[in-house]
């Protein structure tokens, strides 16, 4: 074991509407995109009953969170009113909580009221690309609801993040940038909190492999890990694929992210994601 993760006490439970998520063995993640235009196309739905069909099967494949978007944050995406998000996300929540009670659910959303109006429906979990960043009201709503909270690195918006990918240190960078909004965090009384390095985001394909290469830098912090990998373009472009044909590929660079110390898989294909943490548990002394 490195000296540095002896410094901090890892967290290993996450409070989920009073259902406590063990960390001990990596969780698996299953998105539900309520979009139309979803980079990966295999993951659109169109409505409520087909996410039930959708969480059904990811269920019965091993998801130990499903999470449930209804903005694209594809690079380029066409930016909805919160309103529209709205619309998508808490029907799709309350219809796949009504089949399955006991399903924990994150709602993927950097707007502080539709994330509110998620909870409210049932969701345990709040899923913020922005980091924070892209609705002021975010961090006071995650405090006083009490829920997880995944802070996500991020620059700029979904429409403008391309043109800032630029860095002169990379990890230090991210890092100091998390470690800011950490802080803010901790300082509302927020006590759940997972850490996302942001792959994709504002990040070149070279930048996603740095940061992966280093994914274990980020366990300084003391907090949870998600990896956030599935059929990304650092999978489809390096292989000169597309997404549809990017399975194996992520499976690759998801059992990378297990060894450096991920804590939660967030996939498109949730079966194979589960056999890939089952298999490398075994290797564990």
């Amino acid at each position: 074991m490195e000296a540095k993760d002896t410094l901090f006490k890892k967290k290993t439970t996450l409070n989920c509407r009073g259902k406590l998520l063990s960390l001990e063995t990596p969780l698996v993640m299953g998105i539900l995109n309520l979009t139309p235009d979803s980079f990966y196309p295999g993951s659109r739905l169109g409505s409520p009953a087909e996410a039930v069909q959708k969480a059904g099967q990811m269920l019965a494949d091993g998801a130990d969170i499903l999470d449930i978007g209804g903005y694209s944050s594809r690079p380029g995406a066409v930016d909805i009113s919160a309103q529209e998000e709205q619309d998508r996300v808490v029907p799709a929540i309350e219809a796949v909580l009504q089949h399955f009670p006991e399903a924990v659910i994150s709602v993927d959303t950097f707007r502080a009221d539709v994330a509110e109006a998620s909870i409210a429906a049932g969701a345990a979990i709040i899923n913020d690309i922005g980091g924070g960043l892209l609705d002021e009201a975010m961090f006071e709503t995650v405090a006083r609801l009490q829920v997880p909270y995944i802070l996500m690195h991020m620059r700029g918006t979904p429409q403008s993040m391309a043109g800032l990918a630029q860095y002169d240190d990379l990890v230090v960078e991210v890092l100091d940038e998390l470690q800011v909004q950490v802080g803010k965090l901790q300082q509302l009384g927020v006590k759940d909190i997972v850490l996302d390095p942001g792959f994709g985001f504002a990040k070149t394909v070279e930048h996603n492999y740095e940061l992966l290469r280093r994914m274990d830098d980020f366990r300084i912090f003391g907090l949870p890990i998600l990896a956030g990998l599935s059929r990304k373009s650092m999978v489809y472009k390096s292989l000169g694929i597309n997404q549809a044909d990017a399975l194996t590929g992520t499976i690759a660079v998801n059992t990378v992210a297990l060894m450096k110390g991920a804590d939660i898989l967030r996939v498109h294909d949730v079966k194979e994601a589960k056999q890939t943490v089952i298999l490398l548990e075994k290797t564990k002394l």
